[in-house]
């Protein structure tokens, strides 16, 4: 089978922690007036260690070469990042770091530096990404191909380099959560109207919070969140949190986790640091046990032709995306209906063990359930739609998957024409140490300046 992935990737899920220069790091190439460092080559194999690929440092300094020659094309066509757009994404990227240590001091404590002398220091790095990225977009104007080209693409394959595909699986399902009764709501706001008139009173919020408060990330730190900014939180939290003056204090409200209160500690231009303290309304016994009468009646309303099971989905499902696609689960992976084995354990392990013993058309017994995404309880039914055997994939099965490997191919060949041209008129340079580097694509190392 042909190789048809893109390895040269700018956009990647994961941020790595940054490698600031210290005394170790060195040039090890030049692209155009832009210098290449080992730490650059070291932070583009921690992304790939956190997106569990094999660590290359050959194919690490390839993603930084190509990085930078496209922020050279960049100067050379105009193309530009606002400061606000620098500003939002190191905002972001600080935050996760935050996020990852567990708070701002042991961020500070692990780099021996004040957060804004960190964020400083990684500002060149993240223009400079941005840069790479709008350049990326604006040269890959590939998204879509034509019918005729999938198929010129498939007849172009041999019969025997034809993707082998595994078997796939269809799968619908209902989920039906237990709704937290009004007296645990009444109760849980109550208690938390109380502990606010006492820090009204004076009492130390951070003391509270510690004690109270049953938000797990921020309570060992007095509910103490720094650095908040807009998009991060839930909606109905930032609606409050962003409007208050520094040192207000909250009315009680609820978000989608629970009831809580604010008080803002400071506003930093687009940053809030703020505490709150969170009471969750408590399920109860007999809340579950209505929720798995509601779903084992609609089982049976199913299973006796009363109801067909998209409507079904429609009437009673708890799952809001399952819920807009007639049930069916979405394979993140590829964009479609159709599982693997393999993407299902890694996201459901427990649902394999109930397809084992189902054929197209059944509907699973009323099971418990827990949610990958956000750990929320409660029951559900499967059905399994369709499953397909192991075979080697074909336009009328598996016209998505071919499609998608022809536009990678495609997008390869452009890449691969992409740097063979530009590199010739963009001075590269690489260390003598570097030079033994199988690279997957044609750069043109030169000695001589030359520009397009």
């Amino acid at each position: 089978m042909p190789e048809v992935k893109i390895s040269l990737r700018i956009v990647v899920f994961f941020y790595s922690f940054p490698i600031f220069a210290q005394t170790i790091d060195k040039s090890i190439a030049v692209v155009g007036k832009l210098a290449v460092f080992l730490s650059d080559v070291q932070n583009a194999m921690l992304i790939q260690e956190r997106n569990e690929m094999p660590l290359n440092r050959c194919k690490a300094l390839e993603e930084v070469l190509f990085r930078k020659l496209l922020v050279v094309q960049a100067d050379k066509d105009s193309v530009t990042v606002s400061d606000a757009e620098v500003e939002n994404e190191l905002n972001k990227r600080l935050n996760f770091f935050i996020n990852q240590f567990g708070s701002e001091r042991k961020l500070e404590e692990f780099y021996g530096k004040r957060t804004n002398v960190i964020k400083d220091e990684m500002r060149a790095d993240v223009e400079e990404q941005l840069l790479a990225q709008k350049m990326q977009q604006k040269i890959f104007s590939i998204d879509k191909l034509t019918p005729a080209e999938v198929r010129h693409y498939y007849e172009s394959l041999p019969a025997d380099s034809l993707p082998l595909v595994s078997a796939e699986y269809e799968i619908q399902q209902i989920i039906i959560k237990p709704e937290v009764s009004p007296e645990a709501k009444q109760l849980a706001r109550e208690k938390l109207e109380g502990l606010r008139e006492r820090v009204l009173k004076g009492e130390s919020m951070s003391t509270l919070a510690k004690l109270y408060s049953e938000d797990p990330g921020s309570s060992h730190e007095g509910g103490l969140i720094e650095n908040v900014y807009r998009g991060q939180m839930d909606p109905a939290f930032e609606s409050v949190a962003f409007r208050l003056k520094p040192g207000e204090v909250s009315k009680v409200f609820e978000s989608s986790f629970g009831y809580h209160f604010i008080q803002l500690v400071a506003r930093k231009g687009e940053l809030l640091d703020l505490r709150h303290i969170l009471i969750i309304p408590k399920m109860t016994n007999s809340d579950y046990y209505r929720a798995k009468l509601k779903l084992d009646s609609v089982r049976k309303a199913i299973k006796e032709g009363k109801l067909d099971f998209e409507n079904a989905v429609r009437l009673f499902s708890s799952d809001k995306e399952s819920k807009n696609s007639n049930g069916l689960l979405i394979n993140p992976a590829s964009g479609t209906t159709k599982w693997e084995i393999e993407d299902l354990k890694q996201i459901d392990p427990k649902i394999v063990f109930v397809l084992n013993n189902m054929n197209p058309g059944d509907i699973s017994d009323v099971e418990e359930y827990q949610s990958f995404m956000d750990q929320s309880k409660g029951f559900r039914i499967i059905k399994l739609k369709s499953r397909t055997d192991p075979h080697r994939a074909n336009l009328k099965d598996d016209y998505q998957k071919i499609m998608n490997l022809a536009l990678a191919d495609k997008k390869r060949k452009f890449l691969y024409d992409y740097i063979k041209r530009k590199s010739k008129y963009i001075y590269i340079r690489l260390d003598d140490d570097w030079k033994k580097c199988r690279f997957e694509y044609p750069w043109h190392f030169q000695t001589d300046n030359a520009s397009k």
